[in-house]
């Protein structure tokens, strides 16, 4: 089984940009793209969050014309902290998952090899996250109904500081209790995370935590205690979660873009 993990996507309205520099549409549109031409081609595709930059209904109309033009493999969306409930369900409440549960948007996957629990972090109107009572016992009742079964956790907010200052500043508020609940289930293969726009990746819980990159700008890697809150444009990139049938889950990062090769290893000498 083969699962693409794009992340903080941030769709505006068309001729938007963000922070008044970075085009995200054709850097997301570029990403699906390659997504869908890859062989072989994904069985799915997850969006961990920042779906949007704004949370408007026109962005989220956009984002799903754009799912709908390149995407033919089921793809499976959290919510991220510039995302609103509300307007993902109204506008892309056609995917699946979006409308199971009336309040957040959390879901189980059970479909597949791997299983899926994709966990609705963000707390309205602010950029960290949090997980209430009533989240993580969703969470621990759908890990307690397989518990054989091989899972992806999905949420937008790594529960771990990254070293990066300003990105830790709205991290997920009181992650132990996450841990703990995750350390009780050890068919949890990854914990899948955004928001942070690198890769990353932690032990957590007795599992792997592991951030994905952002499909279009990139947090600046400044480990300084006292860096400033910038980004750049390092090549964009979205991570290839590949459940291989000795059981084990191997991530490899792609990358977006246009790259000199492939080249065979032997060249002709002549």
């Amino acid at each position: 089984m083969l699962i693409a993990q794009l992340s903080d996507l941030h769709v505006l309205p068309h001729g938007v940009l963000a922070y008044g520099v970075v085009d995200t549409n054709p850097f997301v549109e570029r990403a699906f793209q390659a997504v869908a031409a890859l062989d072989p081609t994904p069985d799915i595709v997850i969006l961990s969050g920042d779906l949007t930059d704004g949370g408007s209904d026109a962005e989220y109309d956009i984002l799903a014309d754009l799912i709908r033009r390149h995407l033919r493999m089921p793809v499976y969306l959290i919510p991220g902290n510039h995302d609103r409930r509300a307007g993902i369900k109204a506008r892309l409440g056609h995917l699946p998952g979006v409308a199971q549960d009336a309040k957040y948007v959390h879901y189980t996957v059970d479909d597949f090899p791997v299983r899926l629990v994709m966990l609705d972090s963000i707390v309205p109107e602010q950029s960290h996250g949090a997980l209430c009572a009533e989240r993580l016992a969703f969470l621990d009742r759908a890990l307690s109904a397989a518990p054989r079964q091989p899972t992806l956790v999905v949420l937008h907010h790594p529960p771990f500081l990254t070293g990066i200052a300003h990105m830790d500043e709205v991290s997920l508020r009181d992650p132990d209790a996450f841990e703990a609940v995750i350390r009780r289930h050890p068919q949890v293969e990854r914990i899948l995370c955004g928001h942070a726009h690198r890769p990353i990746s932690v032990r957590f819980g007795g599992s792997l935590a592991q951030v994905a990159p952002s499909v279009a700008h990139q947090v600046t890697l400044d480990l300084r205690p006292d860096g400033p809150a910038t980004f750049n444009f390092e090549p964009p990139a979205f991570l290839l979660h590949h459940w291989r049938p000795e059981g084990r889950l191997v991530t490899h990062q792609a990358y977006v873009g246009e790259f000199a090769g492939p080249y065979p290893f032997e060249m002709d000498e002549g």
